[in-house]
Protein backbone atom coordinates (compact mmCIF):
# COMPACT_ATOMS: atom_id res chain seq x y z
CA UNK A 1 0.00 0.00 0.00
CA UNK A 2 1.37 3.27 -1.39
CA UNK A 3 2.22 5.94 2.62
CA UNK A 4 0.52 8.61 2.94
CA UNK A 5 2.36 11.89 3.42
CA UNK A 6 1.44 11.69 7.40
CA UNK A 7 2.79 8.43 7.59
CA UNK A 8 5.89 8.75 5.37
CA UNK A 9 6.70 11.98 8.02
CA UNK A 10 5.85 9.88 10.67
CA UNK A 11 8.54 7.48 9.61
CA UNK A 12 11.27 9.93 9.00
CA UNK A 13 10.43 11.05 12.48
CA UNK A 14 11.08 7.73 14.38
CA UNK A 15 14.33 7.53 12.02
CA UNK A 16 15.74 10.89 12.69
CA UNK A 17 14.95 10.82 16.64
CA UNK A 18 17.08 8.43 17.47
CA UNK A 19 20.09 10.05 15.79
CA UNK A 20 19.21 13.25 17.33
CA UNK A 21 19.49 11.59 20.57
CA UNK A 22 22.18 9.89 19.74
CA UNK A 23 23.82 13.08 19.12
CA UNK A 24 22.93 14.89 22.09
CA UNK A 25 24.37 12.27 24.52
CA UNK A 26 27.79 12.63 22.37
CA UNK A 27 30.31 9.95 23.51
CA UNK A 28 32.14 7.46 21.25
CA UNK A 29 30.15 4.15 22.34
CA UNK A 30 26.45 4.72 20.48
CA UNK A 31 25.94 3.00 16.73
CA UNK A 32 28.08 3.82 14.39
CA UNK A 33 28.80 2.79 10.88
CA UNK A 34 32.14 5.37 10.14
CA UNK A 35 33.27 7.58 7.49
CA UNK A 36 34.80 7.63 4.22
CA UNK A 37 32.26 5.32 2.52
CA UNK A 38 31.96 8.51 -0.14
CA UNK A 39 28.95 8.41 -1.63
CA UNK A 40 28.01 4.62 -0.94
CA UNK A 41 24.19 4.01 -1.61
CA UNK A 42 24.49 -0.15 -1.15
CA UNK A 43 24.12 -0.82 2.22
CA UNK A 44 26.01 -4.27 3.84
CA UNK A 45 24.87 -5.07 7.70
CA UNK A 46 26.72 -7.30 10.52
CA UNK A 47 25.08 -7.80 13.38
CA UNK A 48 26.09 -8.32 16.82
CA UNK A 49 24.03 -10.66 18.99
CA UNK A 50 25.61 -9.70 23.16
CA UNK A 51 24.45 -9.16 26.57
CA UNK A 52 23.48 -5.42 25.83
CA UNK A 53 21.83 -5.14 29.38
CA UNK A 54 21.60 -6.98 33.19
CA UNK A 55 24.60 -8.16 34.49
CA UNK A 56 26.87 -8.80 32.16
CA UNK A 57 26.63 -5.84 30.41
CA UNK A 58 29.81 -4.78 30.41
CA UNK A 59 31.32 -7.65 28.58
CA UNK A 60 28.68 -7.04 25.89
CA UNK A 61 29.32 -3.61 24.85
CA UNK A 62 32.85 -4.78 24.65
CA UNK A 63 32.09 -6.94 22.10
CA UNK A 64 29.53 -4.50 20.39
CA UNK A 65 32.31 -1.25 20.42
CA UNK A 66 34.81 -3.50 19.12
CA UNK A 67 32.71 -4.13 16.15
CA UNK A 68 31.74 -1.04 16.03
CA UNK A 69 35.34 -0.27 15.53
CA UNK A 70 36.26 -2.81 13.05
CA UNK A 71 33.39 -1.41 10.83
CA UNK A 72 34.00 2.25 11.22
CA UNK A 73 38.11 1.51 9.53
CA UNK A 74 36.68 -0.14 6.57
CA UNK A 75 34.01 2.13 5.71
CA UNK A 76 37.19 4.93 6.41
CA UNK A 77 39.35 2.63 4.17
CA UNK A 78 36.36 2.13 1.72
CA UNK A 79 37.54 -1.79 1.77
CA UNK A 80 34.13 -2.71 0.25
CA UNK A 81 34.19 -0.41 -2.84
CA UNK A 82 30.89 1.26 -3.68
CA UNK A 83 28.81 -0.34 -0.21
CA UNK A 84 28.71 1.10 3.45
CA UNK A 85 29.08 -1.19 5.97
CA UNK A 86 26.36 -0.92 9.16
CA UNK A 87 26.53 -2.19 12.35
CA UNK A 88 23.12 -3.27 13.79
CA UNK A 89 23.53 -4.46 17.29
CA UNK A 90 20.93 -6.63 19.29
CA UNK A 91 20.93 -7.53 22.93
CA UNK A 92 20.07 -11.08 23.87
CA UNK A 93 19.92 -10.24 27.57
CA UNK A 94 22.00 -13.15 28.43
CA UNK A 95 19.11 -15.53 27.48
CA UNK A 96 18.75 -17.94 25.17
CA UNK A 97 14.87 -16.98 24.05
CA UNK A 98 15.90 -14.00 23.95
CA UNK A 99 19.06 -14.50 21.18
CA UNK A 100 16.86 -16.43 19.33
CA UNK A 101 14.71 -13.59 18.78
CA UNK A 102 17.58 -11.35 17.71
CA UNK A 103 18.85 -14.18 15.43
CA UNK A 104 15.23 -14.35 13.62
CA UNK A 105 15.03 -10.03 13.79
CA UNK A 106 18.91 -9.98 11.94
CA UNK A 107 18.38 -12.81 9.80
CA UNK A 108 14.99 -11.56 8.34
CA UNK A 109 16.76 -8.47 7.63
CA UNK A 110 17.86 -8.65 3.87
CA UNK A 111 21.20 -6.65 4.61
CA UNK A 112 22.86 -8.44 7.49
CA UNK A 113 25.50 -10.49 5.86
CA UNK A 114 26.95 -11.76 9.00
CA UNK A 115 26.91 -12.13 12.98
CA UNK A 116 29.45 -11.30 15.78
CA UNK A 117 28.03 -13.18 19.02
CA UNK A 118 27.29 -14.40 21.01
CA UNK A 119 28.96 -14.37 24.48
CA UNK A 120 27.27 -17.01 26.00
CA UNK A 121 27.40 -20.68 24.86
CA UNK A 122 23.66 -21.48 25.79
CA UNK A 123 22.41 -18.22 23.69
CA UNK A 124 24.89 -19.78 21.11
CA UNK A 125 23.05 -23.47 20.79
CA UNK A 126 19.43 -21.31 19.95
CA UNK A 127 21.36 -18.89 17.76
CA UNK A 128 23.48 -20.81 15.84
CA UNK A 129 20.42 -23.05 14.16
CA UNK A 130 18.57 -20.23 13.65
CA UNK A 131 21.35 -18.53 11.44
CA UNK A 132 22.60 -21.39 9.72
CA UNK A 133 18.67 -21.53 8.61
CA UNK A 134 19.27 -18.36 7.24
CA UNK A 135 23.13 -18.58 5.66
CA UNK A 136 24.00 -16.26 7.86
CA UNK A 137 27.33 -16.87 9.06
CA UNK A 138 28.28 -16.33 12.99
CA UNK A 139 31.71 -15.91 14.35
CA UNK A 140 31.92 -15.81 18.10
CA UNK A 141 34.47 -14.46 20.22
CA UNK A 142 33.73 -15.85 23.47
CA UNK A 143 31.59 -19.44 23.03
CA UNK A 144 33.50 -22.31 24.65
CA UNK A 145 31.24 -24.95 24.86
CA UNK A 146 32.82 -27.80 22.73
CA UNK A 147 29.82 -28.97 21.20
CA UNK A 148 28.97 -26.03 19.47
CA UNK A 149 31.36 -27.10 16.90
CA UNK A 150 31.89 -30.85 17.85
CA UNK A 151 28.35 -32.01 18.26
CA UNK A 152 26.88 -34.23 21.09
CA UNK A 153 29.09 -36.91 20.92
CA UNK A 154 33.19 -36.27 21.89
CA UNK A 155 34.47 -39.41 21.06
CA UNK A 156 32.70 -39.09 17.06
CA UNK A 157 33.37 -35.29 16.82
CA UNK A 158 30.69 -33.78 13.65
CA UNK A 159 30.43 -30.31 12.76
CA UNK A 160 26.39 -29.28 13.86
CA UNK A 161 26.52 -25.84 11.69
CA UNK A 162 28.18 -25.02 8.59
CA UNK A 163 28.14 -21.33 9.30
CA UNK A 164 29.27 -21.41 12.74
CA UNK A 165 33.06 -20.47 13.85
CA UNK A 166 34.82 -18.77 16.70
CA UNK A 167 38.02 -16.69 17.38
CA UNK A 168 37.84 -17.89 21.41
CA UNK A 169 38.79 -21.99 21.82
CA UNK A 170 37.65 -24.64 23.81
CA UNK A 171 36.44 -25.84 27.27
CA UNK A 172 37.82 -29.09 26.83
CA UNK A 173 41.29 -27.14 26.69
CA UNK A 174 40.34 -24.74 28.96
CA UNK A 175 39.55 -26.55 31.84
CA UNK A 176 41.96 -29.04 31.23
CA UNK A 177 44.48 -26.09 31.08
CA UNK A 178 43.07 -24.88 34.49
CA UNK A 179 43.19 -28.35 35.76
CA UNK A 180 46.95 -28.57 35.22
CA UNK A 181 47.38 -25.31 37.38
CA UNK A 182 45.39 -25.89 40.00
CA UNK A 183 47.62 -29.62 39.99
CA UNK A 184 51.10 -28.43 39.26
CA UNK A 185 51.27 -24.96 39.75
CA UNK A 186 48.93 -24.62 42.87
CA UNK A 187 49.78 -28.11 44.08
CA UNK A 188 45.70 -28.57 44.66
CA UNK A 189 44.85 -32.09 45.88
CA UNK A 190 41.20 -31.57 46.59
CA UNK A 191 38.99 -29.12 44.99
CA UNK A 192 35.49 -28.86 45.25
CA UNK A 193 33.54 -27.67 42.24
CA UNK A 194 30.31 -25.20 41.82
CA UNK A 195 28.80 -24.62 38.60
CA UNK A 196 25.70 -22.94 37.28
CA UNK A 197 24.00 -25.66 35.05
CA UNK A 198 24.46 -23.90 31.82
CA UNK A 199 26.32 -25.28 29.06
CA UNK A 200 29.52 -23.26 29.27
CA UNK A 201 29.20 -23.68 33.00
CA UNK A 202 28.72 -27.41 33.44
CA UNK A 203 31.17 -28.23 29.94
CA UNK A 204 33.97 -26.20 32.04
CA UNK A 205 33.65 -27.67 34.89
CA UNK A 206 33.33 -31.47 33.67
CA UNK A 207 36.23 -30.84 31.95
CA UNK A 208 37.86 -29.40 35.23
CA UNK A 209 37.24 -32.29 36.91
CA UNK A 210 38.24 -34.76 34.68
CA UNK A 211 42.12 -33.78 33.70
CA UNK A 212 42.05 -33.00 37.66
CA UNK A 213 41.20 -36.00 38.48
CA UNK A 214 43.49 -37.10 35.86
CA UNK A 215 46.65 -35.68 37.71
CA UNK A 216 45.63 -37.32 40.44
CA UNK A 217 43.30 -35.00 42.50
CA UNK A 218 39.91 -35.68 44.15
CA UNK A 219 37.11 -33.59 43.66
CA UNK A 220 35.55 -34.05 47.06
CA UNK A 221 31.86 -32.13 45.93
CA UNK A 222 30.18 -30.82 42.89
CA UNK A 223 27.19 -28.39 43.72
CA UNK A 224 25.19 -26.52 41.29
CA UNK A 225 23.62 -23.01 41.42
CA UNK A 226 20.93 -21.24 39.74
CA UNK A 227 21.98 -18.02 37.78
CA UNK A 228 20.69 -15.09 39.45
CA UNK A 229 21.39 -16.62 42.79
CA UNK A 230 22.34 -13.97 45.38
CA UNK A 231 23.13 -16.16 48.66
CA UNK A 232 25.21 -19.24 48.75
CA UNK A 233 25.36 -19.67 52.42
CA UNK A 234 23.32 -23.71 51.68
CA UNK A 235 26.12 -24.86 48.93
CA UNK A 236 29.01 -23.13 50.78
CA UNK A 237 27.73 -24.87 54.13
CA UNK A 238 28.37 -28.32 52.25
CA UNK A 239 31.94 -27.61 50.74
CA UNK A 240 33.25 -26.21 53.89
CA UNK A 241 33.79 -29.13 56.38
CA UNK A 242 35.64 -31.23 53.42
CA UNK A 243 38.23 -28.78 53.46
CA UNK A 244 39.17 -28.16 50.09
CA UNK A 245 41.96 -26.69 48.80
CA UNK A 246 40.34 -25.02 45.59
CA UNK A 247 36.79 -24.10 44.87
CA UNK A 248 36.36 -24.22 40.93
CA UNK A 249 33.72 -22.52 39.49
CA UNK A 250 31.68 -22.93 36.28
CA UNK A 251 29.81 -19.74 35.22
CA UNK A 252 30.12 -16.07 35.00
CA UNK A 253 31.14 -13.36 37.47
CA UNK A 254 28.05 -12.07 38.53
CA UNK A 255 27.93 -15.25 40.92
CA UNK A 256 31.22 -16.05 40.83
CA UNK A 257 32.07 -12.94 42.76
CA UNK A 258 29.31 -13.26 45.73
CA UNK A 259 30.42 -16.75 45.79
CA UNK A 260 34.11 -15.81 46.57
CA UNK A 261 32.65 -12.76 49.13
CA UNK A 262 30.61 -15.41 50.42
CA UNK A 263 33.00 -18.28 50.66
CA UNK A 264 36.00 -15.94 52.58
CA UNK A 265 33.34 -13.94 55.15
CA UNK A 266 30.44 -15.25 56.40
CA UNK A 267 32.07 -19.21 56.22
CA UNK A 268 35.89 -18.12 56.80
CA UNK A 269 36.69 -20.31 53.62
CA UNK A 270 40.66 -19.69 53.50
CA UNK A 271 40.79 -20.80 49.62
CA UNK A 272 40.95 -19.67 46.50
CA UNK A 273 38.47 -19.49 43.48
CA UNK A 274 39.13 -20.52 40.76
CA UNK A 275 37.17 -19.89 37.25
CA UNK A 276 37.02 -19.96 33.81
CA UNK A 277 37.08 -16.95 30.87
CA UNK A 278 33.13 -15.95 32.13
CA UNK A 279 35.06 -14.89 35.51
CA UNK A 280 37.71 -12.79 34.26
CA UNK A 281 36.14 -9.04 34.15
CA UNK A 282 36.81 -6.26 36.35
CA UNK A 283 33.63 -6.02 37.34
CA UNK A 284 33.94 -9.15 39.55
CA UNK A 285 36.75 -7.74 41.69
CA UNK A 286 34.16 -4.96 42.23
CA UNK A 287 31.83 -7.23 43.27
CA UNK A 288 33.58 -9.58 45.47
CA UNK A 289 35.73 -6.86 47.19
CA UNK A 290 39.44 -7.96 49.35
CA UNK A 291 37.81 -11.64 49.07
CA UNK A 292 38.93 -11.77 45.27
CA UNK A 293 42.50 -11.50 46.14
CA UNK A 294 44.30 -14.57 45.17
CA UNK A 295 41.43 -15.67 43.15
CA UNK A 296 42.39 -17.44 39.27
CA UNK A 297 40.51 -17.05 36.22
CA UNK A 298 41.59 -18.36 32.89
CA UNK A 299 40.80 -16.67 29.58
CA UNK A 300 41.05 -17.54 25.77
CA UNK A 301 43.98 -15.58 24.09
CA UNK A 302 47.02 -14.36 25.17
CA UNK A 303 46.69 -10.79 27.00
CA UNK A 304 45.96 -8.00 24.08
CA UNK A 305 48.17 -5.78 25.91
CA UNK A 306 51.26 -8.75 25.62
CA UNK A 307 50.41 -8.87 21.94
CA UNK A 308 52.33 -6.53 19.94
CA UNK A 309 49.71 -7.40 17.23
CA UNK A 310 47.14 -6.24 19.45
CA UNK A 311 49.12 -2.47 20.13
CA UNK A 312 47.26 -1.18 16.94
CA UNK A 313 43.64 -2.05 17.93
CA UNK A 314 44.26 -0.80 21.61
CA UNK A 315 45.45 2.37 20.58
CA UNK A 316 42.52 2.82 17.87
CA UNK A 317 40.12 1.59 20.23
CA UNK A 318 41.09 4.56 22.71
CA UNK A 319 41.09 6.99 20.35
CA UNK A 320 37.92 6.17 19.32
CA UNK A 321 36.32 7.34 22.29
CA UNK A 322 34.44 4.99 24.11
CA UNK A 323 33.41 4.83 27.00
CA UNK A 324 33.70 1.61 28.00
CA UNK A 325 36.21 -1.07 27.88
CA UNK A 326 36.58 -3.31 25.22
CA UNK A 327 36.60 -6.10 27.92
CA UNK A 328 38.60 -9.58 27.92
CA UNK A 329 36.83 -9.82 24.20
CA UNK A 330 37.10 -7.17 22.28
CA UNK A 331 40.45 -7.95 20.46
CA UNK A 332 38.76 -11.63 19.36
CA UNK A 333 35.54 -9.94 18.52
CA UNK A 334 37.41 -7.18 16.60
CA UNK A 335 39.01 -10.37 14.42
CA UNK A 336 36.00 -11.66 14.02
CA UNK A 337 34.08 -8.61 12.25
CA UNK A 338 37.43 -8.45 10.10
CA UNK A 339 36.91 -12.03 9.39
CA UNK A 340 33.52 -11.10 7.76
CA UNK A 341 34.61 -7.79 6.51
CA UNK A 342 37.49 -9.68 4.68
CA UNK A 343 34.86 -11.86 2.82
CA UNK A 344 32.82 -8.92 1.34
CA UNK A 345 34.82 -7.61 -1.79
CA UNK A 346 34.74 -11.01 -3.19
CA UNK A 347 31.23 -12.43 -2.08
CA UNK A 348 29.77 -8.71 -2.91
CA UNK A 349 30.90 -9.09 -6.14
CA UNK A 350 28.89 -7.03 -8.89
CA UNK A 351 25.83 -7.71 -6.86
CA UNK A 352 23.52 -4.85 -6.16
CA UNK A 353 22.21 -6.30 -2.62
CA UNK A 354 22.79 -9.06 -0.38
CA UNK A 355 20.27 -12.33 -1.64
CA UNK A 356 21.37 -15.63 -0.51
CA UNK A 357 24.01 -16.54 -2.69
CA UNK A 358 25.88 -13.54 -1.40
CA UNK A 359 25.55 -15.30 2.44
CA UNK A 360 26.72 -18.37 1.08
CA UNK A 361 30.14 -16.74 -0.25
CA UNK A 362 30.76 -15.11 3.10
CA UNK A 363 30.23 -18.75 4.39
CA UNK A 364 32.69 -20.25 2.32
CA UNK A 365 34.89 -17.24 2.46
CA UNK A 366 35.08 -16.96 6.25
CA UNK A 367 36.45 -20.76 6.30
CA UNK A 368 39.08 -20.07 4.00
CA UNK A 369 40.19 -16.32 5.94
CA UNK A 370 44.09 -16.31 7.16
CA UNK A 371 45.48 -13.06 8.12
CA UNK A 372 47.01 -11.56 11.41
CA UNK A 373 44.51 -10.19 13.44
CA UNK A 374 44.96 -8.11 17.12
CA UNK A 375 44.68 -11.29 18.89
CA UNK A 376 47.68 -13.43 16.59
CA UNK A 377 46.49 -15.58 13.61
CA UNK A 378 43.03 -15.40 12.45
CA UNK A 379 42.01 -18.96 10.37
CA UNK A 380 39.30 -22.07 11.19
CA UNK A 381 40.08 -25.62 10.95
CA UNK A 382 37.43 -27.90 9.42
CA UNK A 383 35.07 -27.83 12.67
CA UNK A 384 35.34 -24.00 12.56
CA UNK A 385 37.14 -23.92 15.43
CA UNK A 386 39.94 -20.91 16.09
CA UNK A 387 44.04 -22.59 14.86
CA UNK A 388 44.82 -20.50 17.77
CA UNK A 389 44.78 -22.37 20.95
CA UNK A 390 46.25 -19.87 23.51
CA UNK A 391 45.25 -20.10 27.24
CA UNK A 392 46.42 -17.44 29.88
CA UNK A 393 45.80 -18.03 33.70
CA UNK A 394 44.97 -14.58 35.52
CA UNK A 395 45.27 -13.58 39.26
CA UNK A 396 43.66 -11.51 41.08
CA UNK A 397 45.83 -8.93 42.68
CA UNK A 398 45.11 -5.53 44.56
CA UNK A 399 41.63 -5.82 42.62
CA UNK A 400 42.90 -6.25 38.88
CA UNK A 401 43.18 -9.50 37.03
CA UNK A 402 47.23 -9.80 36.08
CA UNK A 403 48.13 -12.50 34.19
CA UNK A 404 50.63 -14.97 35.71
CA UNK A 405 50.79 -17.50 33.02
CA UNK A 406 50.50 -17.73 28.94
CA UNK A 407 50.45 -21.30 26.87
CA UNK A 408 48.46 -24.19 25.03
CA UNK A 409 47.12 -27.01 27.00
CA UNK A 410 48.84 -30.11 26.42
CA UNK A 411 46.53 -33.25 26.34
Amino acid sequence: MPETPRRQWRRSAVVLLPLLLAAACGGGDEEETGGGAGQATKVVKIGVIAPLSGDLTATGTGIRNSVDLAIRQANEKNKVPGWRIELAAEDDAAKPDVGAQAAAKLSSDAAVVGVVGTYNSSVALQVAPVLDRANVVQISPANTNDTLTRGQNPGSPTRPYKNYFRTATLDSLQGGFAADYASNDLKSKNVAIIHDKKAYGQGLADSFRARFEKNGGKVVATETINPGDKDFAAVLSKIKPLNPDLIFYGGEYPEASLISNQAKGPQAMRVPLMGGDGIVDATYAKTAGAAANGDYGTSVGAPPESLDSAKQFISDYKAAGFRDSYSAYGALAYDAANAIINTLPTALGSATAVDDSVRRKVVEGVGKVDFGGASGKVAFDNFGDTVTKSLTMYKVEAAEFKPVKTGEFKA
